[in-house]
């Protein structure tokens, strides 16, 4: 049974708007959840997907890393959009060869995300060639021939190997091995977009570029912040941890431009209480922050908790901790000896009150854990604004005792595990030396290509080949009319993926589509029989992944299989790595990484455990750091915000609560009251009486960057609850706004919540 695709693509005109819900989940996620499903694939298809989401040897879910229970779990393991999710890989729509010669790139180019990913699964392999206008169909031999004799032609750095998260642990690490047998560092991936900064910030402070909480410590803090995040739609199963946390006495705090209702209250769709009641309340504090002034609330607070220490010692510093564990106390403490309140206000949009009550609570506290995500990586003082955090976790102590630590809450489902294997642009010594003597290599040590570089590398004419490990990388990326242009001027461009998307139709001169299996298939096609494979979520738990659903197309390939037969036909049959073997057995795979990367030894016996492993995190398990120093360190930065020219707005990106990174899932992003069109623009009613226009107006962005402008046309002003000064509209529609040079520094990681913008009227051309 295959269902249709909509034939119907995004209008603007229905954009409808709304009051913003003030609670999450509920009947109405679930509601939204088994529609989705049943629409895309069925009722018995998606009843057998469902069922084995997040359960112990079933399918880790495609969305989110948010890490499941070590004990009890329950039927429904899963949220709203881990439904969705699964929705659109298990769907029965199928993209075949028909499909691409009824459509050209022409037309595909005037198409939305939405209208391309509801399409359905790719079935076969494709090609289009230059002066081809539509893609047609390849044998998998003849694709694979056409890789090796690309990347044969070229020098190893004019390749690049970009990766998408959803990759597993086996296919990442045959990937990365597979550009470093060829002999380059050239890895960028989805991490350099998001949490970069992140472990550009926690390795030099704390020797771990991960957080260091389990899902148990978030149950266990007497306060949590949650910072610069949005868990009711990007990890929705956070929301139960939440509940937890309050139901067992803590307290929580929200930092975040925009009142997101996941914030606020929880209706746990599995209780009662979540169907029929009022929910539970989760925020004890909310403080609607400007974007990018964080690393001036973090400094008040550390003033307010050193000053606090001082008048009552040994109240707030844990001192015992401190001389054990840290360096640079004193630095930190001068630095915070005074402040000036006026412009911490200025930086933050928040009164001395709010951050006095949140400092109380955090001196009352001997357990706080900080969350965060993208609200706090995406601005030049990120990378600051993060070792901020350390600082304050540091100071009382809140690193390897129960309910404490930092969490980095991770995107995409092995984002963190990719980084784990080694997909890295800039690769640690003692990982390629453990490559060279597993494989026989020599592993080039020359730093590689992150995935701003690559925009620069594929504009200044010097990639040849560009391979991409699922993903979307035109529009995940910023500069987006640059990037798009640039993307074309590529020789050969080759996309590992499940389903149609912008990247295929901005292709190199020649382009390849090879269809993947998805994590819901059943991977059976190997003399051993069925394959598993592995995930690591946000905390560091290693466990198993499989698929039960039969694949929609014979000619899908898994994605550890693609990557072998890609090295193979480079390499040659004859290469000192047995790629074959890999691809045939993946207890293979795993026995190499085993010998290659800490923490994994004894592999494939310990992922068959009831609930897999956790990784070894030395600040969280014995208190110890592994930075340069053997300490934690303590540091000081200048106080740093976001401040627009006269008549500008800074413009932050966000994702609807019907979309997940560069997929569209639906027009309906609910919680915020916004249904039937993307293109808006968030603004507090006050920005757009003093910059004259009114609510609905349409509207030409544009955005500044060191004298230069980026134009993104056609979007319309929404009066909604921003902070003053600041403004929201959703990623990756907004991505054309930020310049690929206005970055966060140490990170290189894009400024999408860092853009300075102004608006003009918008002029309809007569036709």
């Amino acid at each position: 049974m295959t269902r249709r695709a909509p034939i119907d693509d995004i209008n603007e005109d229905n954009l409808v708007v709304k009051k913003p819900k003030k609670s999450a989940a509920g009947v109405e996620a679930v509601a939204v959840a088994l529609e989705r499903g049943i629409a895309q694939a069925g009722v018995g298809r998606t009843a057998k997907a469902l069922l084995r989401l997040n359960q112990r040897d079933g399918t880790d879910c495609p969305g989110c890393a948010w890490p499941e229970s070590q004990g009890h779990r329950k039927t429904a393991e899963f949220c709203e959009n881990g439904a969705k999710a699964v929705a659109e890989e298990s769907t029965l729509r199928t993209v075949t060869p028909a499909f691409w010669a009824e459509h050209s790139i022409e037309e595909l180019a005037t198409k939305t995300e939405y209208w391309l990913g509801n399409q359905g699964r790719i079935t076969h392999p494709m090609v289009i060639r230059p002066g081809d206008t539509h893609y047609s169909q390849i044998s998998w031999n003849a694709a694979f021939e056409l890789i090796g004799e690309q990347i044969r032609a070229t020098v190893p750095d004019r390749t690049v190997f970009y990766t998408s998260g959803r990759t597993a642990n086996e296919s990442a690490f045959l990937y990365q091995l597979f550009a470093r047998s060829i002999g380059t560092n050239n890895l960028p991936d989805c991490s350099n977009m998001c949490h970069e900064s992140s472990g550009s910030a926690l390795n030099p402070t704390i020797g771990i570029g991960k957080g260091t909480v389990s899902l148990e410590d978030l149950h266990q803090a007497q306060l949590i912040l949650v910072v610069g995040q949005n868990p009711g739609t990007n990890h929705p199963r956070m929301l139960s941890a939440l509940k937890e946390c309050k139901d067992n006495g803590g307290k929580i705090v929200a930092v975040n431009p925009l009142p997101e209702a996941g914030l606020f209250n929880f209706k746990d769709p599995q209780s009662v209480s979540g169907l029929i009641g009022d929910g539970t309340a989760l925020s004890d504090e909310y403080l609607q922050i400007k974007v990018g002034g964080d690393l001036a609330l973090f400094q008040a607070l550390g003033h307010l908790l050193l000053e606090e220490e001082e008048r009552v010692p040994g109240s707030v510093v844990d001192a015992e901790f401190v001389a054990a564990n840290t360096q640079g106390l004193e630095d930190y403490r001068a630095a915070r000896k005074s402040i000036d309140w006026a412009e911490t206000e200025k930086a933050t949009g928040l009164n001395v009150l709010q951050i006095t009550t949140v400092a109380r609570m955090m001196a009352d506290s001997k357990a706080t854990i900080i969350c965060w995500a993208l609200g706090l990586t995406q601005q030049p003082h990120s990378v600051n604004t993060l070792k901020e955090i350390i600082n304050l976790l540091l100071l009382q102590g809140n690193f390897g005792k129960p309910g404490a630590g930092a969490c980095p809450v991770r995107g995409h489902s092995n984002v963190q595990g990719d980084r784990t294997m080694g997909v890295w642009e800039k690769p640690k010594e003692a990982m390629l030396a453990a490559l060279d003597t597993e494989f026989g290599i020599n592993a080039p040590r020359e730093h590689g290509l992150d995935s701003v570089d690559t925009i620069a590398a594929f504009e200044n004419d010097d990639v040849d080949v560009f391979v991409a490990m699922g993903g979307n990388f035109v529009l995940a990326g910023s500069d987006t009319v640059a990037l798009e242009t640039a993307m074309q001027r590529v020789g050969l461009t080759v996309h590992v993926s499940t389903k149609p998307n912008r990247s295929h139709i901005m292709h190199g001169r020649t382009s390849l589509i090879l269809p993947t299996l998805g994590r819901t298939d059943t991977d059976d096609k190997h003399p051993g029989g069925r394959q598993v494979l592995s995930v690591e979520d946000s905390m560091s738990v290693v466990r198993t992944t499989q698929g039960r659903l039969d694949p929609v197309s014979e000619h899908l390939l898994a994605e550890p299989v693609i990557v072998a037969r890609m090295a193979s036909a480079t390499l040659g049959e004859d290469h000192v790595i047995d790629w074959k073997a890999m691809a045939d057995d993946y207890d293979v795979i795993r026995d190499r990484i085993s010998r290659v990367i800490p923490g994994f030894q004894d592999f494939n016996t310990r992922l068959k455990t009831k609930n897999g492993f956790v990784l070894p995190n030395p600040p969280r398990d014995t208190r110890s750091f592994a930075t340069d120093i053997g300490r934690a360190r303590f540091t000081v930065s200048p106080l740093e915000y976001l401040t627009p020219p006269p008549g500008h707005l800074i413009l932050q990106t966000m994702r609807s609560h019907d979309q997940y990174n560069t997929t569209f899932y639906g027009l309906d992003d609910r919680y915020r009251g916004i249904s039937g069109g993307r293109r808006v623009i968030l603004i507090h009613e006050d920005d757009v009486t003093e910059l004259g226009f009114t609510d609905r107006d349409m509207v030409d962005v544009i955005s500044t960057f060191r004298g230069e402008e980026r134009r993104a046309n056609e979007f319309r002003l929404v009066v909604y609850p921003t902070p003053r000064g600041c403004a929201a509209a959703y990623f990756p529609e907004a991505n054309a706004l930020v310049h690929r040079e206005l970055v966060a520094r140490e990170s290189n990681t894009p400024g999408y919540k860092a853009m300075s913008v102004r608006f003009i009227p918008h002029e309809t051309v007569p036709a």
